[in-house]
């Protein structure tokens, strides 16, 4: 049973390598570039989303805030989502897990005019607090989610 464990979580993992959007991973955090600009990635970002059953608590355009004080920022634009079903098993695992969630995903437009999504692995999340094999399955799921998620808003 174990040695089936390792090697759907190897396959899980060169998936992950493989993806055809030019994913970049760095400390838990996964980025993919965009076929599209800022706005239409956070629309398609937003309904994906909605249309995985997932709730958007909250919607964090960074770049207005910056303006709101005379400043300027490139596009930075943050969307808050989850729901309880996915979160609570990781909270019951270690509460701490609380500070991560709700997911984030953020739009954001580099020097050179392209632009990008960001978000947290769920794996990463889960050794951060220390989140055992009980979640493992919800992590899975998450995992998958985002890819998917990530995939429809930034791929033609």
């Amino acid at each position: 049973m174990r040695l089936s464990a390792l090697i759907r979580t190897l396959a899980l993992v060169a998936t992950i390598f493989s993806w055809e959007t030019q994913a970049m991973a760095t400390d838990g955090l996964i980025t993919i570039k965009s076929s599209f600009g800022p706005e239409d990635t956070m629309k398609r970002l937003e309904a994906e989303v909605k249309a995985k059953g997932l709730t958007v608590f909250a919607h964090v355009d960074h770049a207005a805030g910056a303006a709101a004080v005379d400043m300027t920022l490139r596009p930075t634009d943050l969307l808050i989502f989850g729901n309880a079903k996915g979160g609570t098993p990781l909270m019951q695992q270690a509460q701490t897990i609380g500070i991560d969630l709700p997911l984030k995903a953020l739009v954001w437009q580099d020097e050179q005019g392209a632009t990008f999504l960001s978000y947290n692995d769920p794996a990463y999340l889960a050794g951060r607090h220390g989140i055992g094999e009980p979640a493992k399955a919800v992590v899975t799921a998450l995992t998958g989610a985002l890819h998917a998620i990530a995939t429809k808003a930034t791929a033609p």
